[in-house]
């Protein structure tokens, strides 16, 4: 089965770097086969057995302090967030999807005024969050926000790069 991981907080400072190759290495040495990555940000798309992602996390726990989280979708599961959108996107570089650990809680996040991070717009999907952000990422408002109010993790990917995993896992989900 074809699957994506995105590894959260790669190669944001040094404590947390990991060569593309090295990734590669690591997951091909777990026995996933056709192993790609794609930029510095800690996206890997590979064949394996069911449910590897607590695997990989074992496996880049041992390399790196603090340990990273990994969310992993299925090349099916990634092409029904793609498909699933419920909004338009009109910059794809400013346009992200926070990949989720779990289910959101629906009502801690209907608690976040939108005021509060206007213009940004989020919608909520089963496993993902969507987020417009018009002004551009440099200082956006509701990742902070999600971060103090919730305890799921995540990992935000803007929309060419979710896309172009999809290309990448070369099935039609």
């Amino acid at each position: 089965m074809r699957y994506v991981a995105f590894l959260r907080g790669i190669n944001v400072n040094p404590r947390t770097q990991v060569d593309m190759a090295a990734l590669r290495a690591m997951l091909e040495g777990l026995g996933y086969t056709a192993v790609r990555t794609h930029l510095r940000s800690g996206n890997a798309v590979f064949t394996a057995e069911p449910q590897p992602r607590e695997r990989i996390e074992r496996a880049i726990g041992g390399a790196l302090e603090p340990p990273v989280a990994v969310m992993v979708r299925t090349a099916a599961e990634l092409r029904a967030v793609v498909e699933r959108n419920p909004l338009e996107v009109r910059d794809p570089a400013r346009f992200a999807v926070v990949f989720l650990s779990r289910a959101p809680d629906r009502e801690e996040l209907e608690s976040i005024d939108p005021a509060d991070y206007a213009p940004e717009v989020m919608r909520v999907g089963e496993r993902e969050l969507y987020i417009d952000f018009p002004d551009g990422l440099a200082r956006p408002k509701l990742p902070p926000l999600l971060e103090k109010r919730s305890d799921n993790t995540g990992t935000m990917r803007n929309w060419n790069t979710v896309t172009k995993l999809l290309e990448l896992t070369g099935t039609d989900g």
